[in-house]
């Protein structure tokens, strides 16, 4: 379990409370979560202000973990990998090579989170092979150990057919991450598979 900074801009970092930047770590945390889907939504933050935002997080010692996902009515209208690729594209944007192994994607259906509604273990599938297939398309060996978690609605009871997909790594957990039951059988799954 890792101590994560949700909301970081080019000059700080919010976690409950204003921590300047480059003072994440020295507070505790590891990780930047960029890109979320309420941040997205409700403050506006485009795919360009995602990659500078986790290029900061880089710069200041933290693990970057871009979130990317379609709406209900990107999926319905088939655009999903569209809007997968466009937010890969900016969220990815002038990262250094050699920091790629401080990045985490995480692949977020909008239309699953918190609604109880879950994409299926191979709409999942289908997203993280496309992500992956993306960063392959630069550099192979880097697609090979990129780590992509899937983080829509993801409970005790879809954990394990989720994580036994190939190319799920993982899950970013919301809302089940605080009840401890459901959380602690998400985790068993996790390293059951």
């Amino acid at each position: 379990i890792l101590m994560v900074v949700q909301i970081i801009s080019a000059t700080c970092i919010v976690a409950l409370v204003l921590v300047q930047r480059g003072k994440g770590a020295d507070a505790g945390a590891t990780w930047a979560i960029v890109g979320h889907s309420e941040r997205r939504q409700h403050f506006g933050d485009t795919s360009s202000i995602v990659g500078a935002k986790a290029r900061a997080a880089l710069a200041a010692g933290l693990g970057a973990i871009v979130c990317v996902g379609e709406t209900l009515a990107e999926r319905d209208g088939n655009r999903t990998l569209a809007v997968v690729d466009e937010q890969l594209a900016g969220g990815l944007s002038d990262i250094a090579a050699s920091s790629l192994n401080k990045l985490v994607i995480a692949y977020e259906p909008v239309w699953a989170i918190g609604t109880g509604r879950t994409a299926t273990p191979q709409q999942a599938q289908d997203a993280h092979a496309f992500i992956r297939g993306r960063v392959a398309a630069h550099d192979a060996s880097i697609a090979a150990g990129l780590r992509i978690l899937y983080g829509g609605s993801c409970k005790a009871g879809n954990a394990a057919e989720l994580f036994g997909m190939p190319d799920v790594d993982g899950g970013l957990i919301g809302g089940a991450s605080l009840k401890a039951e459901e959380f602690l059988a998400i985790w068993s799954a996790a390293v059951e598979v």
